[in-house]
């Protein structure tokens, strides 16, 4: 396993990390769900990834119990507040209640005294920025939070994070959440040299596009398979898309890796990435997504990629 940087802080996360989103709490039996996240850890992973929205809460219920048996201190884990959890008015957002509130619920649910990472999960345009950047600083000096980042922010509303912080003298956003893969790579324009000039940390979900980069898709969708239950999923898997990903398991198997491993290596070529978020519904998953930190793309395979994909921003 590689190790990188937070950016510009001093904390290092595993370059492949596990996260719990639509499977933990959910559609994963907790059994199964523990046994991925124990994998995980047991092969290098040290950051895993959750939010108070994922099954309502169960997800960090179930990571919390996963964890236990292993040294808090060994571990990265973030959480994130913004979506409604409940009917209550104040329940949703990101004003200072609801932060304040929501973080408690989520230590107490993860059963941990601290979060390493806590993520604004999308940007709240009812409040205002400073009073974010203050709820957050209050955060990191109480000692609950070690670093405050963002989760789907633009560019912009990055920029007014860092300038907020800054003229509060208040501790910056030091990490951003966004989405990254081969099929989506709106970041690399102007979020990724936002994040380099502030010195943020990008940790990237869905890395696999929900699936279609592993090639499950290639010859249709499986009976059974989560697109068949997510309309939102089904609309993804393009026959464009699935085209482009059937050359890109040809560039896999010649390379001697799975579709999965091409495809989460190629995030991986970026230094701006400091850890890619992985799931995982079964431990193998976990092991085979693992072994994509070790893999090194060379130039030539980083051209034969960007010509099948013919997309770069």
């Amino acid at each position: 396993m590689q190790y990188r940087r937070l950016g510009r802080a001093g904390m290092k996360v595993s370059s492949v990390s596990l996260g719990a989103w639509l499977t933990y709490g959910g559609s994963v039996e907790r059994d199964v769900a523990t046994q991925c996240i124990h994998t995980a850890i047991e092969n290098g992973v040290n950051f895993i990834d959750v939010a108070d929205i994922y099954a309502k809460g169960e997800a960090e219920i179930v990571v919390g119990k996963a964890i236990r048996d292993h040294k808090r201190s060994d571990l990265v884990i973030s959480s994130k507040v913004f979506w409604p959890m409940s009917e209550n008015v104040n329940d949703t957002g990101l004003s200072r209640k609801h932060i304040m509130e929501s973080v408690d619920k989520s230590l107490k649910r993860l059963g941990v005294d601290y979060l390493d990472m806590y993520f604004c999960h999308r940007y709240d345009a009812e409040t205002p920025m400073e009073e974010v950047v203050r709820a957050m600083d209050d955060l990191v000096h109480q000692g609950k939070v070690l670093y405050w980042g963002t989760s789907t922010w633009t560019a912009a509303q990055i920029e007014d994070a860092v300038g907020t912080a800054r003229w509060l003298n208040s501790y910056l956003p030091q990490v951003e959440q966004p989405r990254y893969n081969m099929l989506d790579r709106h970041i690399e324009p102007e979020i990724m040299p936002i994040a380099a000039k502030h010195g943020m940390g990008l940790v990237v979900y869905s890395p696999l596009a929900q699936g279609i980069l592993t090639g499950k898709y290639n010859d249709g969708i499986p009976e059974g398979s989560r697109a068949t239950t997510h309309e939102w999923m089904a609309k993804g898997i393009t026959e464009e898309a699935v085209e482009k990903v059937r050359q890109l398991s040809e560039v896999a198997a010649d390379l001697g890796v799975s579709m999965a491993q091409l495809a989460l290596a190629w995030v991986l070529r970026r230094p701006e990435i400091s850890s890619v978020i992985t799931g995982a519904s079964r431990p193998q998953q976990v092991l085979d997504n693992v072994k994509a930190a070790e893999i090194e793309l060379d130039p030539a395979a980083l051209a034969a990629i960007e010509e099948i994909l013919d997309n770069t921003p």
